[in-house]
């Protein structure tokens, strides 16, 4: 399987905005923030209506960042 390189250019950690957590492009509106949405059942769509300084590529990358953030993540299991 050939693996593309994620590109993450939206997303943005500035220690002076929003207290360091990952933003989409230097805004107010937090990685979190869209994942929740997302978790809440709205569409992307929906999101896109509702936050029209969003972008359909923001969505996108605060989904890649999400993958990539949890993908190094390894939790030891008890037999």
């Amino acid at each position: 399987m050939i693996m593309e390189t994620i590109q993450l250019d939206r997303i943005i950690i500035r220690p002076d905005v929003c207290l360091g957590q990952p933003t989409i492009r230097g805004m107010r509106i937090t990685v979190a923030f869209v994942l929740k949405l997302l978790a809440s059942n709205l569409s992307v769509t929906e999101i896109l209506k509702s936050y029209p300084e969003l972008e359909l590529e923001d969505i996108t990358q605060v989904l890649n960042y999400a993958a990539w953030a949890v993908s190094d993540q390894v939790h030891g299991v008890r037999a």
